[in-house]
């Protein structure tokens, strides 16, 4: 999976700067995404900046008092303006844009530009950075870009909401309390192929209620099959668990809030993972190998995976 984060893109901003004309008066960002890069790029080039429907109606953004010159009826007499994207791949968007401020009949010269265009689709640009091949994502819309999360697996407690504290992790009635009103981290706008939590089987109705009360759309909800917290701890299960469901459903992604699971996920499946903690994206080939015990301890995990998933699709069969 290939990465780009928002350090990244700042990063690939200032040195893209000595690549694009010097004569620009205006930076204008393609809604959502694009407006992140192009106000990095305003703000590197102290230059102001606006919308797409801002440059057609004529008007900017308020600068701020480090930017001295007067922005007001900047955009009633032509402008050299550069309108942004941070990625192009099928360029149908940019189409759309292309064809809102042809129709307006400015007088400026708008030229177009996007950071990461994907290989063949420079052509839609003016100017690039760099291209990026797919499959990949960017941190800044990881959690909104349908075709990613529906290729996706993700974990719960740590990415979609908090994790419990230590006194709500009783296995008990606390428990039950935090599953019901658990506070909301970062919510998905559009459904998750596979969610994969090391919540136990039993609390499944639980989750289940928290998902649809908070909006989260999704494929499957895959659970860790034990009695209790105390055989699910004995069993230490939990990387084995999650890296055997991302090899198997066949995955491009892995969402996991913690470092260490999401180092020991990437090792086992030899997959990309994304940590929401440390908001990084691990790449196997840079960890150390494997040891061979952790084959056979995820060999019984995979016959107890294999288990579980036969008598609850028995189970949704009989119902």
């Amino acid at each position: 999976m290939r990465y780009r984060s928002v350090a990244d893109l700042d990063n690939d901003v200032v040195e893209w700067l000595p690549r694009l004309p010097r004569a620009l008066e205006v930076i204008v960002g393609i809604p959502r995404s694009g407006l992140l890069a192009a106000s990095l790029l305003a703000l590197h080039l102290n230059l102001p900046m606006t919308d797409v429907e801002g440059l057609v109606e004529g008007r900017v953004l308020q600068p701020g008092p480090r930017y001295s010159a007067d922005v007001s009826g900047l955009l009633d007499s032509p402008a050299n303006v550069l309108v942004v994207d941070d990625s192009v791949l099928f360029g149908r968007q940019l189409q759309a844009v292309k064809g809102r401020i042809g129709a307006a009949g400015l007088q400026h010269t708008v030229r177009y530009a996007a950071l990461y265009p994907a290989p063949g689709s420079e052509h839609h640009v003016d100017f690039f950075f760099q291209t990026v091949a797919t499959p990949r994502c960017f941190e800044w819309n990881l959690m909104h870009h349908p075709w990613v999360l529906s290729k996706t697996c993700m974990d719960i407690d740590g990415v979609l909401c908090r994790d419990p504290t230590p006194a709500e992790n009783d296995d008990g009635a606390e428990y039950q309390r935090f599953l019901k009103g658990a506070d909301r981290r970062y919510l998905p706008s559009a459904p998750v192929r596979w969610l994969v939590t090391s919540r136990l089987e039993k609390y499944r109705a639980a989750t289940e209620a928290w998902l649809a009360a908070n909006g989260v759309e999704y494929g499957e909800l895959l659970m860790m099959d034990y009695a209790d917290m105390a055989a699910r701890q004995a069993a230490h299960a939990y990387a084995p668990f999650k890296a055997e469901i991302y090899e198997r459903t066949g995955a491009i992604l892995f969402v996991e809030s913690s470092p260490k699971l999401a180092n020991e996920i990437a090792r086992l499946s030899g997959r990309s993972v994304f940590c929401a903690e440390t908001r990084e994206m691990i790449d196997p080939a840079l960890l150390p190998r494997v040891r061979r015990k952790t084959d056979d301890l995820r060999h019984g995990v995979r016959a107890r995976i294999a288990k579980a998933l036969h008598t609850l699709n028995a189970a949704r069969r009989n119902a």
